[in-house]
Parts: structure tokens; sequence; C-alpha cells
């Protein structure tokens, strides 16, 4: 059978060597080139995977988006599979150099959105109270005292979104003044400044190594008076100085009900899109997700950072093979060298721990068409729009910057979007290709997919479908729907995540350290 090639694959830049496949090709079929020769195809190719437009020598780069993805590790035909069999990643390692972009001149805003502001000005896309422990051996407390606050006794209280609990798997046995005590004492105080927590209870057991009053005191002093003298509620619970797991319950009921009426007392008002921060990530991604919702995304994010928004690139093993990308529009200097920095100080971490760089992509990411971590950094980058790089932060710090910045993170969706948060980001934009159930109770995530088919399995989990780019519709139409979903959801419209309820344990701090 003949099929017209630009019905069954797309080329993706002129100068690539492979096309990825619109629908499951068979063995037999012919394609049809524009430029009148036809192709055998040799080799089943599913849906989202690559097939050969030429031969190409083992040694030789393989191309997609006009970049290397790779190299044969055999030689390749035309018509050929192009996926693991065939391709290996080559080096990984490279000479990092910087260039500044022209800055990019924020334009007035004009959009608004429905958000909370706080009496420090930050300005949020949800109400909550959060109850925090400070340790692995309180997170049972916690999830208590917050079950115990039901949306009846909510009710009273129409400005509070939700009494959410922030619990995680350590606290205890890390090394002193190592990694992980350092991001777990970052993220549990800065998730305490995302705009979307207006009162917070922190709860400990007392014993453990991260000690309350070391929070109170020693690192958070000057923090902490900030936000007391911002008016944020705040209280402090130990378990063994209130005698157990149910006097600690009732006295976190009782917290929460001192300080239910003045976080309700904020209430949406119009506000400036300039006051989103929005976390960028993708999971489960396949070989459609930098085609379709990955550069969907990037042209949103254009557009909020055009009306003084700020969005955050994470996930730093998933930006090796599109360095470049990012290094070639940087906003300064310091931006290019501290990005170089966290480069090789991942690869320095994959020597010292006897992985690969090219570990990252997973089965799924594979069975959904995608090899090298090159292929998949390729695709993923392109959520970042084509913006200068205005900062690049370490993991959990607070963003001051807007427009475009990057947070050193890892590549696991779950830990990446908790440094996220921590930083600041007030909701999520989340691609994914295979699906992915990921949710947050911190702020809002919008899933969007990048093919149909997933999406159509999976709409309960869904928020939209970018696959409908492969089925015609252009890319500035759903620009601007995907614009427009975000503008609700930010002004209080429920994502499919929200609807299916709030997760209760996706707040995981990067713990890089041995268990002591």
């Amino acid at each position: 059978m003949s099929l017209r090639f630009t019905d069954i694959a797309i080329q993706l830049h002129p100068s690539d060597n492979i096309a990825i496949a619109k629908q499951d090709i068979h063995v037999g079929e012919i394609m049809e080139m524009p430029e009148g020769e036809s192709i055998s195809i040799l080799n089943p190719i599913p849906s989202g995977h690559k097939v050969a437009l030429r031969k190409i020598e083992c040694g030789e780069s393989v191309l997609r988006y006009g970049n290397p993805i790779g190299q044969a590790s055999q030689s390749i035909s035309p018509g050929d599979w192009v996926h693991l069999h065939n391709l290996s990643v080559g080096e990984t390692l490279k000479e990092y150099s910087w260039k500044i972009a022209t800055p990019t001149t924020p334009e007035a805003a004009i959009r608004n959105f429905n958000g909370f502001q706080r009496p420090d000005g930050r300005v949020c896309t949800r109400n909550y109270i959060a109850v925090i422990s400070t340790v692995s051996c309180s997170a049972h407390v916690v999830m208590e005292i917050t079950r115990t606050i039901t949306a009846e006794k909510l009710a009273l209280y129409p400005n509070v979104d939700g009494i959410i609990p922030i619990v995680h798997h350590s606290g205890c046995s890390y090394p002193p003044g190592g990694l992980s005590q350092s991001y777990l004492h970052r993220v549990l105080l800065n998730v305490t400044r995302n705009p979307n927590i207006g009162g917070f209870i922190f709860v400990g057991l007392g014993c453990e190594a991260n000690q309350m009053d070391t929070y109170c005191n020693a690192i958070y002093t000057n923090v902490l008076s900030i936000i007391e003298n911002q008016t944020q509620a705040t209280k402090h619970l130990i378990i063994q100085e209130q005698g157990g797991f149910k006097k600690t319950v009732q006295a976190g009921i009782n917290a929460i009900q001192s300080i239910l009426p003045e976080v309700n007392a904020c209430g949406r008002t119009p506000q400036l899109i300039s006051n989103l921060n929005i976390a960028l990530q993708c999971g489960g991604s396949d070989g459609w997700s930098g085609v379709t919702a990955n550069p969907l995304v990037g042209l949103v994010v254009d557009e909020i950072i055009k009306q003084g928004g700020t969005a955050m690139l994470a996930e730093t093993p998933e930006i090796f093979g599109a360095e470049h990308l990012l290094t070639g529009r940087v906003a300064k200097a310091e931006v290019g060298n501290k990005l170089i920095e966290r480069f090789l100080w991942w690869y320095e971490q994959a020597k010292r721990h006897g992985f690969s760089i090219d570990n990252n992509p997973t089965p799924g990411n594979k069975a959904g068409g995608l090899t090298t971590i090159f292929e998949k950094s390729l695709g993923a980058v392109a959520k970042g729009g084509s913006t200068p790089l205005t900062a690049v932060y370490e993991y959990g710090q607070l963003v001051e910057q807007h427009g475009l910045v990057f947070m050193d993170t890892p590549g696991n969706d779950p830990i990446s979007i908790t440094g996220q948060l921590a930083g600041g980001c007030n909701l999520i934009l989340f691609t994914t290709g295979r699906g992915s159930v990921y949710s947050s109770n911190i702020a809002p995530c919008i899933k969007i997919a990048s093919n149909s088919s997933m999406y159509q399995r999976m709409t309960e989990d869904m928020d939209y479908n970018a696959g409908q780019i492969l089925e015609g519709r252009s890319m500035p139409a759903l620009t601007q729907e995907l614009f427009d979903l975000i503008i609700q959801v930010a002004s209080g419209g429920r994502t499919k995540s929200e609807q299916n309820g709030l997760p209760e344990t996706e707040f995981i701090p990067w713990q890089p350290d041995a268990v002591l």
C-alpha cells in the first residue's frame, strides 16, 4: 500500500534524517515522499516512533529538531525503525559556553485572573491552611488533624479552599550539615512562603534531628518574624510536649479553628497576569510530547512572560542534550555560569555514583518512542518557550526574578515539583504523553495530553488535549484555549486532579544523602 508521507509521518526539521510516525506504519507499506521518491517500510513503526528517511551510517548522528539525539550504533537503511536497537547516546559531556540574549521587555498585562492577595502583596490561586510535619514521625498526627476538619466545617469559611497536610519521609537520621538536611530545612521553610499558603501549623515529635527550635530560632527566625509581621497565621506543636497522639490532634484542631477567620478574610479580586508563577513539568513523556504539548506550553509561557509573569523550568537531568537551547539565551553572565555549574555538578554526581546521564529515560518513555536523554531533553526544553533565561536557583530557593527562570532539581516529578512549590510557584503546567495522575495539594496542576488517544483513555485526569495539533488544529488557536484555561483555573476553576481529590503524599523533598 502506498501512503503519502505527510499523512503518516512528520519531519520536524528539514535537516532531520528521521521522521515521526503519526500512526502505526506496517512492513511493506510505501511512503510516497514530497520530492517524488518512495521509501519502503522495513520494520513495524509504532505511532510516535522514528522511521529513517535516508541511509544513516554506523557512528553518524541521528537528527531530530535539527539537533543530534545520538548516533547510529549500526548501519540504518531508509524505512528502518530507529530505536534502542540501533541508536545510542554516545558521549554526553560537552564543552559549555553561554551567550547573552537581548532582554525581553514586558508589555502591559492585558489579562486578569481572580486571585487572592495577601497583606504583603503576594498573590495566590488557592487559599489553604497547611499542617506541616517536621519529621515523618509526626505525619500520622498531621493527617488526622486535616481529616478531622471536614468540608461541612469549612463551609462557614467560603474563602478557604482547604486544610492540607504536608508530610514527607525524612526529618531524622540524615548526616548533619549534608544536602538532605539543607534541602529539607529550605523546603519546609519556603513552602510556608508559597502564596497559596494562608496559614500553617508545624507539628514535630520532639526528639528528631529536625528540631522545632531550629526552625523557629536558629535558621528561620528572620523569615518567621517577617511572616508574623505580615499577620500570616502560624502555630507550632510538639507531640511529646502536648502529651501524645490524641492530645496533639485536638491541639491542632484548636489551632486551625483559631486561625480560620484570619485566613478566610482574604477574598478573590482581579489580579494581573504578572502575579502568576508557573511550574513547568513533564512526566510520562512520549514521542509526541516534544511535538505537541511541550511546544504549545512554550508558546503560552512566552505570552505569560510578555505580560510580566514567571515560569520555572526544572529537572536538570532532562536538559542534557538541549543545554545550548538555554545557555544560548541567558540574561547575563552570572546566569550562564550558574547554569553550567549545575550541569557539571550532575556529571560529577553521575561519575561518583556510577550511573549514566542517559539512564533518565524510563521504560515508559522508550515504549512511547523516546530513546536517548538527548531526544527527551530537546522536547522537554520546549516548555520554556523562547524568552531569555533570567535566573538560576538551587533546589527549593525562593524565586524573586520574573521571566523564565530555572531551578536545579532531579528529573523525578514529585521531587522536582516540591522544589518548585517551595520556590513560590502558584500553578503547575504538567505535560504527559503516556499519562500521569500526579497532583498537588499546594497548587493546581493542569494536565496537558500530548496525543488524543491517551487523552480519550484518561479523560478523567487530563485537562487539555494538545494532540489536536496532529489532527489539523492550529497552534495559535490552541495557545489561546490553553491560556484561557490557565486563567480559569487560576481564578478558582477546579482541575481534573482537584476534582479527583487533593493528594496527601506527593510532597517529596529531595534527600540525596544516605540514611544513618
